[in-house]
This record gives C-alpha cells, structure tokens and sequence, in this order.
C-alpha cells in the first residue's frame, strides 16, 4: 500500500512534539496493508537499536517491541521453560506468511489490539508486561490484560509508545493448554483458550482471546470442576463481550470458548481424563451454525489467524 498521506519520515529517536497525524512504524505489516488517509509522518522505531530478547534476572524474558515473530519463534527455550511450547503454538496462530513473520512485530500485534492477536493471547497468558515511554523519556508499566481494553482500543497516550514486554520467569515454569479453532482451514481466531498451571501453589488460570473482545483471565486457587469453569466463564464475559464479525458470531465464539475451558481444564487439572487433540467434548449448550470449523489442541496448528 503507497501511503501517500505521509509527506514525512524520521528517526524515532528524535525528539520533538507529538501531533496529530504521526504515527509509530515498527514492522509495517498493518500499516502498509490498508490505507492510512490520517497520517502524515511516521517515525521508524527499528532505528533504536533495541535487543529483541533478552534473558531477565528472575529467569523470565524480556520482548522488545520491535522483535519479529521469526525471532520471537527461533529464539532457544531454556529447559526450566515449561511454557515453551506455547511460543511456536502462538506463532502460528498467524495467518502470515515467512514474509509477514520476518517483519511482523510482536509490538505492533499487541498495539493493534485487535481480539485475534496471538502475541495478545500469548503475553496475556504468561502474565506479560508493557513498559510503555513517553516523548520525555518517562516509563509506566501495565499489564498486558489492562493494556488491551477492548477491539482495537488500549491504554496509549498521545506520543507514548509500547517498549517491550516482559515475561516474569515463574510465568514460564508454568504448565500449559492451548486451544484455538478458526471457521475456516485460512482464517483468523475465533476462539483461543490458553490454560495455565502454577507449580507453586497450584493456581489454575484460563486466559480467553480472540472470541472477546479483550484478554480475559479466570484464577482458580483450587482445581475447579467443569461446573465452576463454565460459571466463572458466563460471569466474567458479558454476552455483548463476544466478539461479532465475518469470522464468527457470538453465540458460536462463545460455544468453543466453553467447550474449550473445559478440554483445557480437563488437561491440566485432570490429566487422566484429558480428551485427545480435536476429540470429542460433551455438549456445552446450543449454539447458532456458523460453518465449518477448524481447531486445533496443540502445536500442530497452522491455520489460525491475525
């Protein structure tokens, strides 16, 4: 896409006031896909020199946002990392191409905020967090759960820019389940479910993505039953919440989410009586035809979305 809108490009490491009609560029996969009719000068972020991974005193990781999807799936997993296979999960929980991941930025899918962001899904599910700048150089920090408000929306101020995010190490000496299904074999999420199991003190944590319209996260202090699951999912996502679009109503987003917390939760918390990858569930309720469906429970998906 020419954006020929833009009549001005920086170094990002320039300082000067922030007005209406800038813009960040990082990757650009988004940027350059549609038109952008508002903008007028981008500030290129891939000039700051940032180290895309780096290893954290507490033995978690820290992302920059600059950091492509082909760096963030190729960087080594120490063996602590349970969590591990949750990265590749994610990463090909893009409908992306090796072009895409080799410029695509795990940023700039947090800071699209749109409801199938697998980076979302991800860094939601391993309790990231944002370190956000400001022009002058100020920091703040927020929780990914807190950064994404909603489709599209997040906790961005005027000028302010998304640095990196960090993921604490005990976050990644979790056990986890990860769930995804798309109604279509190309399609993006419709439904992402990540299960998590703290070896410390046994919390149980189901993270929803992509049928809502913003990260949701359900604790368990005590292994839950499949009653408590499906309870704490109706109470905390409100009808309305359901994302609604081309890639699936409602009513079926919020079927695979059910169907799937409970697969997840038989995973983790019931490991003897976990269903097979894309087995059968018992029903969780009528829910309206929206097409075929394609899903996938571990690490063989390549059909999700972005």
């Amino acid at each position: 896409m020419d954006l020929n809108t833009v009549v001005e490009l920086r170094d990002a490491r320039e300082r000067g006031t922030w007005r209406p009609g800038d813009a960040w560029l990082g990757g650009g996969t988004y940027l350059f896909s549609e038109p952008q009719p508002h903008i007028r000068r981008l500030f290129d972020l891939n000039r700051m020199g940032w180290e895309a991974l780096r290893p954290t005193p507490d033995g978690g990781l820290e992302i920059a946002a600059t950091c492509t999807i082909a760096q963030l799936s190729r960087h080594p997993r120490p063996a602590g990392w349970t969590a591990a296979p949750l990265f590749e999960q994610c990463c090909r929980a893009f409908l992306a191409s090796w072009k895409i991941w080799n410029a695509a930025t795990v940023g700039g899918n947090l800071c699209n905020g749109l409801p199938a962001g697998p980076m979302i899904s991800l860094t939601a599910a391993l309790d990231g967090v944002c370190r956000l700048l400001d022009r002058s150089g100020a920091t703040r920090t927020l929780p990914v759960g807190d950064f994404v408000l909603g489709a599209g929306v997040k906790d961005l101020r005027p000028g302010e820019l998304l640095r990196s995010i960090t993921l604490p190490g005990r976050a990644l000496a979790r056990r986890t389940a990860f769930r995804q299904a798309s109604l279509y074999g190309l399609g993006r999420s419709g439904a992402l479910v990540i299960g998590t199991l703290d070896p410390v003190d046994g919390e149980f944590a189901l993270h929803i993505t992509a049928a809502t319209v913003r990260p949701v996260r359900l604790g368990f202090a005590v292994p839950p039953n499949a009653e408590a699951v499906r309870e704490a999912v109706e109470h905390a996502v409100a009808p309305d919440e359901y994302f609604d679009d081309i890639h699936g109503l409602p009513a079926w987003r919020r079927h695979m989410t059910l169907r799937f917390a409970e697969e997840v939760r038989r995973e983790l918390v019931e490991p003897d009586r976990s269903v097979e990858s894309g087995g059968p569930v018992e029903p969780v309720g009528p829910v309206e035809s929206a097409g075929p469906v394609a899903s996938t429970a571990s690490d063989t998906t390549e059909e999700a979305g972005r």
